[in-house]
């Protein structure tokens, strides 16, 4: 239901067609609330032009905020028939949602960013790119004797997030952490090109490096080994797969009245349990 189909007035109520999960009435939504979301939404729009209008001829090819670009509030958050946050399987909802990634993001709509602790218990996070996506979890691959490598593997435990910026949409994932079996690594390391498969023996991966000569250096010594024929996955080089008992989906929304659906499980035979938070 758009807010420019309704007449609005003081005392009246606009109902939505979709109904409250668990409940049989329909959702209200103010009339007050939505006027002063539309009316706000027409403001903002009318100060942005009479700013353009007022700037010099050479600022006018600034372009406008982003935020004047978003549909009114009431077109943003209303439950429709098919709506993620009604979806029951995260797994499934992932999947839609990357795909739609794939075909918007300008690169790496696969990149992520992986939080750790260090001994200390202080975070880090970097990006990485998924390589790997089944009903089991999450996989990225890494040196182990590298700051991340040592971090996961000192707790077996991780947190990543998803930021699809030309969806307005994140994911963010956290739990226990496993070894990917040695086959599977195995696999996925000799898919990768030459170099980035001499880069894994050359790369003392986060400790101190003296020249960027020095790596060259290394890389030289490596390519010499495996001049001919198969080059070894490194022993000190494979997968993590970050098994999800939270999976939270994040869809921007108007005036930071974003919607967001966690999904959690006590373990991986448990059913998952959806959530709708607070933005």
């Amino acid at each position: 239901m758009l807010i420019n189909d309704v007449l609005l007035s003081d005392d009246v109520f606009i109902v939505s067609s979709t109904l409250r999960p668990g409940s049989g009435t329909p959702r209200a939504q103010p009339a007050k609330f939505i006027a002063a979301a539309k009316m706000s939404a027409t403001q903002e729009k009318t100060d942005l032009e009479l700013e353009t209008a007022n700037q010099p001829a050479q600022n006018k090819l600034i372009k406008r905020s982003p935020h004047a670009l978003r549909q009114p509030i009431v077109q943003e958050t209303l439950l429709m028939s098919g709506d993620f946050t009604q979806e029951k399987d995260p797994f499934a909802l992932f999947g839609e949602w990357f795909k739609e990634a794939e075909a918007s993001e300008i690169n790496d709509p696969n990149a992520v960013a992986v939080a750790t602790v260090d001994p200390d218990g202080l975070p880090n996070v970097r990006m990485v790119l998924l390589k790997g996506l089944d009903d089991r979890g999450f996989v990225f691959y890494t040196n182990f004797e590298g700051a991340k490598g040592r971090e996961v593997l000192a707790s077996m435990k991780a947190a990543m997030c998803f930021h699809w910026k030309s969806l307005r949409r994140q994911v963010r994932i956290r739990g226990p952490v496993e070894i990917v079996a040695d086959d599977e690594a195995d696999a996925y390391y000799q898919s990768r090109p030459r170099g980035s498969r001499i880069g894994a023996w050359a790369s003392q991966q986060s400790r101190p490096l003296e020249s960027r000569f020095a790596l060259e250096t290394e890389v030289a010594k490596a390519t010499a080994k495996y001049a001919v024929g198969n080059i070894p996955r490194p022993p000190h080089w494979s997968g993590l797969r970050i098994i999800p008992s939270e999976i939270e989906f994040w869809k921007d929304g108007a005036f930071r009245l974003h919607d967001r659906v966690k999904f959690t499980r006590g373990s991986v035979s448990e059913e998952w349990a959806g959530t709708r938070l607070y933005p």
